[in-house]
């Protein structure tokens, strides 16, 4: 009897697998030999679509950049006023947590794995979105800015910190306290 057929894995199987991967291990997860395990196929599949594990790691960068940045922003940008859309931008973060797993390591692991620009980019794209709504909210640009940035450290330093809160802690919580700072009075 002869061999059954391997299955064929696109490109796009390739990039699902190893964003699983990334969001449980982080970018160290995506390892091209343990993904065709996964997929049941030969690491010869993967580079039909791909020249090298850089490439699967950017496409994952850029599927996180899509899912967790723009995706985010474009779901909460038609909640109402900026106060509003703070608000939901922030329950949004929260709620989606346990999706960023990777994201936890991922800015430790930026230099390392060569993806540091895009993750400036995503920090860059962050701190804009929240300092305009801010400023719509008639906080001047300078301090606007200043809390962007303090919100987003909140919630990623809530992502580090996910496993690790003490009882009756949750990563809910703190942004939630982080937006409440930065829609405080100047």
């Amino acid at each position: 009897m002869p061999p059954s057929p391997r299955p064929r894995v696109t490109r796009d199987q390739w990039v699902d697998a190893a964003t699983t991967a990334f969001r449980r291990d982080g970018l160290a997860g995506v390892r091209v030999e343990a993904l065709a395990r996964t997929l049941g196929v030969t690491k010869g599949s993967f580079y039909w679509h791909f020249d090298d594990r850089r490439a699967l790691v950017d496409a994952v960068v850029e599927r996180w950049e899509a899912e967790q940045t723009e995706e985010v922003i474009a779901r909460t940008a038609d909640d109402g006023d900026a106060h509003a859309r703070l608000r939901a931008l922030f329950a949004e973060v929260a709620a989606r947590g346990p999706r960023r797993g990777g994201e936890r390591r991922l800015y430790l692991e930026a230099a390392a794995e060569g993806v540091q620009d895009a993750v400036r980019r995503v920090t860059a794209r962050r701190v804009e979105h929240v300092t305009g709504l801010l400023t719509e909210l008639g906080i001047p640009a300078d301090v606007a800015h200043r809390r962007a940035v303090i919100s987003l450290a909140a919630a990623v330093g809530a992502d580090q910190l996910a496993d690790t809160l003490p009882a009756g802690d949750d990563r809910h919580a703190l942004v939630a306290t982080a937006l409440e700072m930065a829609l405080s009075p100047a």
